[in-house]
This record gives C-alpha cells, sequence and structure tokens, in this order.
C-alpha cells in the first residue's frame, strides 16, 4: 500500500498549475495526456502570433492619441484659427469617452475577438485619419471623441483577452510586453513626428502627419480580422495535437474549453465582483499611477527645456528614461511571475518612482534632475504593467476578471484628468505642485499596494482552512487540477 503524506494532497499554487500530465479529455475509450513539449510549443506559437499583434496594435493606437501635441507644433491650430483654451478641450475630450465606454472591455469574452478587435482598429484608424479633412476644430472634436471611444474597447482590455490564452503563471510577462508599447513609442514619437512634418508637402504638414499614422491602423484592422485568435484551441496557426493541449489548458484554468468561454457572461459574478475588497484597491493604485502615467510624456520635453536643453536636445533626451522603462516593463513582470510575488514588485516601482520625483521636486542641479526623470519613467510604466495582470490574477471567473479589470480603468482612467492639469506654465521651471502631487502619489499607491497584499495573504490563509475542511469532508484533491483558477477547493491569490 502506498502511503500518502498529509501535506501531498494539499492544493499549492505550484501544484495545482504544474498538474498537466495528470489532467486527461476522455473521449471513448482514449485518454490525451497534456504533453509538456506540445505544451511548450503551443505557448511559443502563441506568443509568436499574438503578442506581436496586440503589442503593435497597442503602439499604433498610442501614436495615433497622442499625435495632437506634435500637430499642433507643426501649425494645425494656427491653420484652423482656434486658440490655446479650445486646443486643450482637444486634450480634454479625448478622456470623457475613453473613460465612458472602460466597460467594454467585457467585449472580448462576449464578441469573438478577432470580430471586436476589427471593429475598434478600424474605428480608431478611420478617426485619426479624418482629423487630416478637419476644417474647423468642431471637426477635430467630433473625431478625437470617437477616436478614445474606440481605443478604450481595445487597449484597456487585452490584459483580459491575454488572461484566455495564458495562465495566471505566465501572465504577466506578456502583460509587461503588451503594455512596453507605451514607453517605446513614446521614444520614437517625437522623432518619427519630425520626420514626417518637416517637408514641404503642398499640403500642410500637420495633416499629413495624420494621414501618414493614421492610414496604417486601417490596413491593420484587415490584419486583425484575419489574424486575431478567438481561442487557443480553435487558432488556425496550431495543429490538430496542439489545438488539444490548448484545449486541455484551458479545461485546467476554468473547467471549460477555450472557444466555450466566449460569447457570454456571468451577470451574478460580475456584481459579486463589486462587493470585493480586492476588487476596488487596484483601481486606487491605477488611479494613483495614471495621475504621473499621463503628466509625464505630456511635461517631460517642457521640463527638459527648463532645464536649459533647446527644444530638439529636450526632445532626443527623453527617448532614453521612456527606453528604461520599456525595459523595466518587461523583466519586472518577468520577475514577478517566476517568483509570484508582484505585490512587492509594485512597492519596489513605486517607490523608485516616488524617488524620482522627489529628485526632481527638490533638486536644481541639471544631472540630478535628469537621473530623476530616470526614476520615475522607470517606476511608473512598469508599476502599472504589473497592477494590470495583478488584478486578473485574483478574481475567481471569466466574468470576475472582466469586471475587475473594467472597474479598474473606469476608476483609474480618471487619474489622467488630475495628472495633465498638474503642471501649470507659471510653475516653471520646477513645478513643485506637479513633482510633489507626482510625488505622493507614487508613495501612497506603494501604501496601496502593501495593504493589497496583506489582505490577499489574509485570505489565503481562510482558503486553506476551507480546504482543509473540505477535505475533511472527503473533497478528491485531484478534483483542483481542473478549474485552478475558479475560485473554489484549490484556489489562491497571488502575493
Amino acid at each position: 500500500m502506498d502511503i500518502i503524506n498529509k501535506a501531498d494532497l494539499e492544493p499549492t499554487q505550484d501544484r495545482q498549475e504544474d498538474m498537466a500530465a495528470s489532467v486527461n479529455e476522455k473521449g471513448g475509450n482514449t485518454v490525451y495526456h497534456i504533453d509538456p513539449a506540445i505544451e511548450k510549443r503551443v505557448i511559443r506559437k502563441i506568443d509568436r502570433v499574438l503578442i506581436p499583434l496586440v503589442m503593435g496594435l497597442y503602439l499604433v493606437s498610442f501614436l495615433d492619441r497622442s499625435n495632437i501635441g506634435n500637430a499642433e507644433t507643426a501649425g494645425m491650430s494656427k491653420d484652423l484659427k482656434f486658440d490655446d483654451a479650445h486646443y486643450q478641450w482637444l486634450l480634454t475630450i479625448f478622456y470623457i469617452p475613453y473613460i465612458t465606454f472602460e466597460w467594454a472591455a467585457l467585449m472580448w469574452k462576449i464578441i469573438p475577438p478577432h470580430i471586436w478587435a476589427c471593429c475598434c482598429v478600424l474605428m480608431w484608424g478611420l478617426a485619426s485619419t479624418l482629423q487630416a479633412a478637419a476644417f474647423n476644430w468642431q471637426g477635430l472634436m467630433v473625431c478625437r471623441f470617437f477616436l478614445a471611444t474606440a481605443e478604450a474597447g481595445y487597449g484597456p482590455g487585452i490584459p483580459y483577452l491575454l488572461s484566455f490564452f495564458y495562465k495566471r503563471h505566465e501572465l504577466g510577462f506578456r502583460c509587461g510586453i503588451f503594455l512596453s508599447a507605451a514607453p517605446l513609442a513614446t521614444t520614437f514619437a517625437g522623432a518619427l513626428a519630425y520626420g514626417i512634418t518637416s517637408g514641404h508637402p503642398s499640403i500642410p504638414n500637420w495633416r499629413v502627419l495624420f494621414l501618414v499614422e493614421g492610414l496604417p491602423s486601417i490596413i491593420l484592422a484587415v490584419v486583425a480580422y484575419f489574424r486575431m485568435p478567438d481561442s487557443a484551441d480553435t487558432a488556425r496557426f496550431l495543429d490538430e495535437d496542439e489545438k488539444r493541449v490548448a484545449k486541455l489548458r484551458a479545461i485546467q484554468q476554468t473547467g471549460s474549453a477555450g472557444e466555450e468561454r466566449i460569447g457570454h457572461i456571468n451577470l451574478k459574478d460580475v456584481f459579486m465582483t463589486l462587493l470585493d475588497i480586492k476588487t476596488w484597491i487596484p483601481p486606487l493604485m491605477y488611479f494613483s499611477c495614471n495621475v504621473s502615467f499621463s503628466s509625464l510624456p505630456v511635461f517631460l520635453p517642457t521640463i527638459l527645456q527648463n532645464m536649459g536643453f533647446t527644444a530638439i536636445n529636450a526632445q532626443g533626451l527623453s527617448a532614453p528614461p521612456y527606453f528604461l522603462s520599456f525595459l523595466v516593463c518587461i523583466i519586472s513582470t518577468w520577475i514577478a511571475d517566476k517568483t509570484r510575488q508582484r505585490g512587492y514588485m509594485i512597492i519596489f516601482l513605486s517607490l523608485v518612482g516616488g524617488v524620482g520625483y522627489v529628485l526632481l521636486l527638490a533638486c536644481k542641479s541639471v544631472a540630478v534632475r535628469y537621473f530623476g526623470v530616470f526614476l520615475a519613467a522607470a517606476g511608473v510604466f512598469p508599476a502599472i504593467s504589473n497592477i494590470l495582470p495583478w488584478t486578473i490574477n485574483n478574481q475567481g471567473s471569466d466574468s470576475k476578471r472582466g469586471a475587475g479589470i473594467a472597474l479598474l480603468n473606469i476608476v483609474g482612467q480618471c487619474g489622467p484628468l488630475l495628472g495633465t492639469r498638474a503642471f501649470p506654465a507659471k510653475d516653471a521651471p520646477y513645478y513643485h505642485m506637479g513633482m510633489g502631487l507626482c510625488a505622493g502619489f507614487m508613495f501612497f499607491n506603494a501604501l496601496l499596494a502593501l495593504t493589497l497584499r496583506t489582505y490577499l495573504a489574509w485570505e489565503n490563509k481562510k482558503f486553506e482552512k476551507a480546504d482543509e475542511a473540505a477535505r475533511q469532508a472527503g473533497v478528491d484533491p485531484d478534483s483542483a487540477a481542473v478549474g485552478t483558477e475558479n475560485e473554489g477547493y484549490g484556489f489562491r491569490n497571488f502575493l
């Protein structure tokens, strides 16, 4: 008789997610086991197709939303005869629909992803391109409104989409790669815009900018329609053995095959999510980071100019901090996945960002302040890259994950409304109010992360006690090998 230790029956997070070889799909008298080599091949293929696609689309969306500043520099307001107050409204109008339509993240579960992605990309591509044809301020306002509406349906929900393809311990790194497109786009956006607008075409340079940066999005909408997979087990780039393994991975996650997870939503789970405190802390964290996230790209060239650099040098010197941020986004999410300590990572990154803003606030040396810019960029963007997957990691069903990410974005995206108004021109050259506000919110974010991690650890102890009671009642521990990411026996929070 085999002797089984009690500890061997207890469902640790590692044991649940590594039970691939013990899970099978029975069809008649045949049992299919997950081959680890095939599983690795499945993940690699999904990585090669899905991640570059969602990252590329996010990169062009970031360019399309931010090129309004470059268009203004190229003479847009002068040609259309409107003043600075009207220009500020062009910036503000973007955030109104972007916040209002954040709930559209749930559409990734309701509508087949290839259709939803195509509609979003096509809509923002048309809106961005049509800005080139605007003949007054009102026309630009309409285009900006629809641009924001479409982008609200795409980017904020991508981490949720990725949760249909990757397990909890695989998700953060992929989210980091996706979100790193934002600092990467910021790295070369200025140079790209300069190259486009430096010529002397027969039409105004700002119209050329909107055309050149908007038309690729329309083309990519077609690419998204044909390349975006709806689920791993129906992906055309996988062979039959790989699709079978992808199906078993989905069953391990939620108890349902991948294609069965699309097309419906559980409203009870959605409302239950709103009653859980761990659903509300991440949105406050996202709000805190977004105060800094939104203001840094907008005002960094101005801040560098006030350090004594020329406008051209300021644009060039703003690139290295963003490139560092791009690298830290990827590295930090990978480390957090491997160690399963996302809370500590967010705390560390928030403190780094906060210290960067303190240096910008308190120091007058150009070298020290420029070093502070590196710390701020390396803290803010990567912290957000870890907050989004942490939200998804700790919700116990697909519908709850969708509700959690929607709430995260609705609350969090209000941060830019504050951040973009914290650097008035009268505060130049040191912008004490803005720097102090950003530093305070980054330190507050570290406190929120510590609070949430403490709560999740306490909740894990409750789960352990409940599982012990279930085992005493005769629950089979092997049942934890199916639906490991659903709440119930064996579920644990990511710390």
